[in-house]
């Protein structure tokens, strides 16, 4: 399409390969210089600060997936690690093996991580074996709701796959392969099969938002939609639409919390 052609940042057209660690550098400058996307981020970094404002203060937090963020200036005590070796994280490791010992994690934050995990059930077995009783893992997904489906199937480059038999898919890369709608089936189609595998993990949040000021931001790849001043008027709309959440929400927030079994 001529529009979206015209409408992808120049820096965006360079990208031949989303797994070489140059990739995420440069998303986390888009980030930084995209006023609207910049204030998206401090707005889920905010909802996690407080999520976990009743954890000890001197916990171990971890942020997986860092490569493009900045949520240590939110939160300054947060571990940063991505898979990729990067020189702008503290901790280079995959989330399918943790390099923690059981039950010391206070919290995990996330943000669009687990759609890219290749074995999603790994990844639940090492969060239940390291959070700590009380820890929590927070994240922010794709939302598979009406309007969300319908953006992420016609116009991102990602697999939204409801119809998925299981929780994984096979890995060509760390940010190559995905399925945006795995959080859906884990959390929505598949709860009892959670519950089941997972009864110390409980599902304390599942909250679909966010349905315009992602796609205006113009994301990683395209051109800002709107100028930045309107990003608080977007906001409050967003606000006023939110009882239809469950129906346009682009993105939704997990908030799980190990408990004593």
């Amino acid at each position: 399409m001529k529009l979206l052609h015209w409408l992808k940042l120049p820096e965006a057209r360079t990208i031949v390969n989303l797994d070489d660690p140059s990739t995420t550098l440069l998303h986390a400058q888009i980030i930084r210089r995209k006023k609207f996307l910049r204030k998206l981020y401090i707005d889920f970094y905010t909802q996690f600060k407080k999520d976990v404002t009743h954890l000890p203060v001197r916990g171990l937090f971890v942020e997986l997936g860092s490569g493009g963020g900045f949520i240590k200036e939110i939160l300054p005590n947060v571990k940063t690690s991505d898979v990729l070796d990067l020189p702008n994280v503290d901790m280079h490791f995959s989330a399918l093996a943790m390099p923690f010992t059981s039950h010391t994690v206070d919290a995990y934050l996330a943000i669009n991580v687990l759609h890219h995990l290749p074995d999603a059930t790994k990844f639940f077995r090492e969060i239940d074996r390291t959070l700590k009783p009380g820890g929590r893992l927070i994240m922010v997904e794709e939302a598979n709701t009406w309007w969300g489906r319908f953006i992420y199937r016609n116009f991102h480059h990602e697999p939204f796959v409801t119809d998925a038999t299981d929780w994984g898919f096979p890995s060509t890369g760390p940010l190559s392969s995905a399925n945006g709608a795995i959080a859906w089936i884990i959390f929505y189609r598949d709860r009892q099969k959670f519950k089941e595998l997972f009864p110390s993990l409980h599902v304390y949040r599942l909250s679909p938002h966010t349905p315009l000021r992602y796609l205006l931001s113009g994301g990683m790849t395209l051109r800002q939609l709107l100028p930045s001043f309107t990003y608080d008027f977007i906001k409050i709309m967003e606000t006023i639409m939110s009882p239809f959440n469950k129906y346009l929400g682009m993105f939704m927030t997990i908030g799980i919390e190990k408990i004593d079994q």
